[in-house]
């Protein structure tokens, strides 16, 4: 059951809610409904991270947290899911979202080196940055809401088959069970 799979990875919510980092949220954070594993809220929480992991800034974790909230869905897993962008999958996720954003716009892939200054991304702002925005933009309601419907169809399909189990199982005890 993904409810059992996803417990493992999650950290303990009181220690979550020890994290000074979190104290601009106050006493939000008191919700049981942020800290309960369910169908619906692991689903909820799934499409915001995943929203969120292709915006190309650096304080998604506080942007997933802040929508989690108002939503009411568990909050350490739409704050986990953002990191499907970490830095090692940061270059070929974003370099994906460019070149959807170019397909988009219809616009010619333009070749360009990556530099680490000022310069460079003020002059990427002109030319690549339009491409790069609508794409990280169509990526993240598409893969948001794939996230969302995913985890709502897994978590179905997984409680159907444990039910299908229960019962082939309560089948065999009868039979074991009768002369």
């Amino acid at each position: 059951m993904p409810k059992k799979f996803i417990k493992r990875f999650l950290p303990d919510h009181q220690k979550i809610k020890e994290q000074k980092i979190l104290a601009i949220f106050g006493t939000l954070l008191h919700d049981a409904n942020l800290w309960h594993l369910n169908r619906k809220s692991a689903a909820g929480a799934f499409g915001i991270g995943l929203f969120f992991a292709f915006w190309p800034v650096p304080f998604q974790m506080w942007l997933a947290a802040a929508m989690a909230i108002p939503l009411r869905v568990n909050l350490p897993l739409s704050v986990a899911t953002v990191w499907l962008t970490n830095p090692f999958t940061m270059p070929p996720i974003f370099y994906g979202a460019y070149r959807v954003g170019v397909a988009v716009l219809g616009h010619p892939a333009q070749e360009f080196k990556f530099q680490l200054s000022w310069e460079w991304l003020m002059q990427s702002v002109n030319t690549i940055g339009p491409a790069f925005l609508v794409g990280c933009a169509i990526c993240a309601v598409v893969f948001g809401l794939a996230g969302y419907f995913g985890m709502n169809l897994l978590w179905r399909i997984s409680v159907s088959n444990a039910w299908k189990k229960r019962k082939l199982v309560r089948m065999q005890r009868a039979q074991i069970e009768q002369p």
